[in-house]
C-alpha cells in the first residue's frame, strides 16, 4: 500500500509542477496606443525584453523613477519600454510633464481598455517586464532603477 500511495504522491506531484507551468505568469495579448499613433503589441516584440511602467504626475516615487527607467532602455535594442500615465484629465499637460521629467519612451494614456488588458494596478509606480519569449517575469510595486530592471533581465 505504501509503494501504491507513494507512487500516487509522485504523479499528482508532476500534475500539479505541469498545470502551474502551465498558469505561469506569460504574456497576455496586449495591444496599446502611445500618444504618438503608433501601435505597440507584445506580439510584435518577441524577441524583446518589454518594460511597462505604470506611473502618475502627483507620485513622487514614479517621477524619480522615469531617468533610471530612462537610463536602463538608453543603447539597448532589445529592450522596449512603455509608461502608462494613469492620471490624464489634461492630456496636454501630462505629455508637457512626461517630457520635462525625462520620460523618453512611449507614452500611454491609461484607460478602461489598458485596465483591462494588464489588469489594475495595486499601487504606483508598478513596473512589469516581459522576457524575450513573452513571458512575464517581474511585476513589482515600487520604485525601480536602472540597475534593478538590470537585474530583473539578466543584464
Amino acid at each position: 500500500m505504501t509503494f501504491r500511495n507513494n507512487r500516487l504522491t509522485h504523479v499528482c506531484r508532476i500534475i500539479c509542477v505541469s498545470v502551474a507551468v502551465a498558469l505561469a505568469p506569460t504574456a497576455a495579448a496586449f495591444e496599446v496606443t502611445d500618444v504618438a499613433g503608433q501601435r505597440h503589441r507584445l506580439a510584435d516584440l518577441k524577441g524583446r525584453w518589454v518594460v511597462v511602467n505604470f506611473w502618475a504626475t502627483w507620485c513622487a516615487p514614479c517621477v524619480k523613477e522615469i531617468p533610471e527607467i530612462a537610463a536602463f532602455q538608453k543603447g539597448r535594442k532589445d529592450v522596449t519600454v512603455l509608461g502608462i500615465a494613469l492620471d490624464v484629465e489634461d492630456e496636454t499637460k501630462t505629455k508637457q510633464f512626461a517630457a520635462k521629467v525625462g520620460h523618453a519612451y512611449p507614452l500611454i494614456f491609461g484607460n478602461d481598455t489598458v485596465e483591462k488588458q494588464f489588469g489594475k494596478v495595486k499601487g504606483l509606480p508598478t513596473t512589469m517586464v516581459w522576457n524575450p519569449q513573452g513571458k512575464q517575469v517581474f511585476n513589482r510595486m515600487g520604485t525601480v532603477t536602472e540597475q534593478s530592471l538590470g537585474t530583473a533581465t539578466g543584464r
